[in-house]
């Protein structure tokens, strides 16, 4: 496991270890949980870009096609 230091302003520390303790949660632990949710969101959002790019322009051909079965 890595260890990582992050300069924090103390108003913005200060919330986030009142957050963990009203969680019931180590600050560490809330951060993890941060980063994973995150990572997760972006993830999420890379794989959409290239679904959407591997598409890109199939949608006016299967548009065609179902207008010209449709008669």
């Amino acid at each position: 496991m890595a260890a990582l230091t992050v300069r924090l302003p103390d108003e913005k520390h200060r919330r986030l270890k009142a957050l963990a303790k009203s969680r019931g949660t180590p600050l560490n632990r809330l951060i993890d949980e941060m980063t994973t949710m995150m990572l997760a969101e972006f993830d999420s959002e890379t794989r959409f870009r290239l679904r959407a790019a591997h598409g890109e322009g199939k949608v006016e051909r299967g548009l065609a096609l179902l207008k010209k079965t449709a008669g």
